[in-house]
């Protein structure tokens, strides 16, 4: 028992709420995984272990019970039961099977999950890039009856005078949809500068597809002021302070069986759904040319997966307010937060050599889904893109050619080198999202 206490204090003083204010996220924290072993046996293993168990014992029962003792008649419910059991048994393969993502709260196993999931959303796609557009969305009416018609097209920019009772006609649930977003966009990016330059540039974006999607066209108060300066700003300020809040937070790590208390178990048990501990991220994007062209890659994959969202429900025939949209909208932010946390640590840290799992199976999506999107526009999209829009991108690209131009091509401008600067690495305290492709790494790294 006194080196499991004494396993403890040094745990606490380490990786406990007692970071610098300056680098709150640069503390190195390696712990062994063989010392730290009886201490990390907590009660949520046990559940998610019985859990487990109940699941595949359900699973098989249900199996035999629909498939062979009581099988149906309709090929339509027989067709969904089989897709229903594929995907329960690829969630539970990925469950047994799949490495330990960055993220241990509320348990490893929930963020396997989220990846088996991950898996069968990108198999679904996949599918669909196979069909014709009209027989994809036949294929949405067959499991959703009220799918399969042209849902109508809202327009924001009919009348752009700026009165109370316009002002009112626009505020809509979409505005608390879109504070909310934010809000989770800051939690997954973490850093002030990448939600204002996903803010703006979506807007940007907006404009310059307006033509092609009715609902992107709104006045331009709506645009600059009601998106950009009120919703997305108060999701991003609100969302920037949880991320400040986790960074000093206090953490303990006391199973619920060491609490006397009642209401400390329930504050321990309230808390297992909170991070195990928290990085700030400092993506140094000007630092080196490597970091540059990672960072623009990760904005470009974010305003994709916006996009999608919009061109899909048009091109599939999805109304706005169908369960379907929420659905994917909740499946990428639980993505996107893995994802981007092991993004970050492939650029900052020297030990991690590739991408892990979740960040993988997200890009493949939302580049599937662009695959998609690109193959049922033809003939859907015949208004030419406006010349003002092609003068704007020109001018856009160029800029942003010619900074990496002068940042990183004319080392003697800046007094350094003819080399390009290596980029800047951390050793980040994290659960390697790669760990089976590192088994020469004998640490467990507990931070979020």
């Amino acid at each position: 028992m006194s080196s499991v206490a004494s396993v403890r204090k040094r745990a606490s003083s380490t990786m406990g709420g007692s970071h610098s204010p300056d680098k709150p996220s640069l503390s190195i924290t390696t712990v062994d995984q063989k010392s730290m072993a009886p201490f990390f046996v907590s009660t949520a293993d046990r559940v998610v272990s019985l859990a487990t168990k109940a699941s595949v014992t359900i699973f098989c029962a249900l199996v035999i019970y629909y498939g062979i003792i009581n099988p149906s008649a309709d090929s339509t419910l027989n067709t969904k039961r089989g897709l229903a059991a594929g995907a329960f048994a690829v969630c539970l393969v990925g469950l047994f099977q799949f490495n330990d993502g960055p993220f241990i709260r509320p348990h490893p196993a929930f963020w396997k999950l989220v990846l088996a999931v991950g898996v069968c959303y990108q198999i679904a796609l996949l599918f669909l890039l196979f069909q014709t557009k009209e027989n994809a969305r036949a294929l949405f009416n067959y499991f959703d009856s009220s799918l399969g018609i042209p849902p109508p097209e809202k327009s924001y920019a009919e009348d752009c005078a700026i009165t109370w009772e316009i002002i009112y006609n626009q505020m809509d649930v979409f505005v608390i949809a879109h504070t909310m977003g934010w809000f989770c966009k800051a939690l997954v990016l973490r850093d002030y500068w990448l939600c204002w330059i996903v803010s703006i540039m979506f807007e940007v974006m907006e404009y310059s597809l307006e033509h092609h999607l009715p609902n992107f066209a709104e006045c331009w108060w709506d645009h600059w002021v009601l998106d950009v300066l009120i919703t997305n700003w108060i999701g991003t300020y609100f969302g920037m302070k949880a991320c400040e809040y986790f960074e000093v937070k206090h953490y303990s790590w006391r199973g619920i069986g060491e609490i006397p208390t009642i209401r400390g178990k329930l504050a321990r048990t309230m808390g297992q759904f909170t991070p195990y501990s928290w990085v700030k991220f400092e993506w140094h994007s000007t630092k080196s040319f490597r970091n540059f062209i990672a960072v623009i890659g990760i904005l470009c994959l974010e305003l994709q997966c916006e996009l999608n969202a919009f061109y899909l429900k048009y091109l599939l025939w999805v109304p706005v307010s169908h369960p379907i949209n929420l659905c994917r909208l909740l499946f990428f932010f639980f993505m996107c937060l893995p994802a981007l946390r092991e993004a970050y640590q492939y650029l900052t840290d020297r030990n991690c050599k590739t991408f892990g799992m979740h960040a993988w199976v997200t890009s493949i999506c939302i580049i599937t889904e662009l695959l998609i999107v690109i193959k049922f526009s033809e003939g859907e999209f015949t208004k030419p893109t406006p010349k003002r829009i092609i003068v704007l991108w020109t001018i856009l690209l160029s800029s942003l050619v010619g900074y990496s131009i002068w940042r990183f091509g004319i080392p003697w401008l800046h007094g350094r080198s003819s080399s390009l600067p290596s980029p800047v690495h951390q050793t980040i305290p994290e659960v390697s999202p790669i760990k089976a492709s590192h088994s020469t790494n004998k640490t467990v790294k507990h931070t979020q």
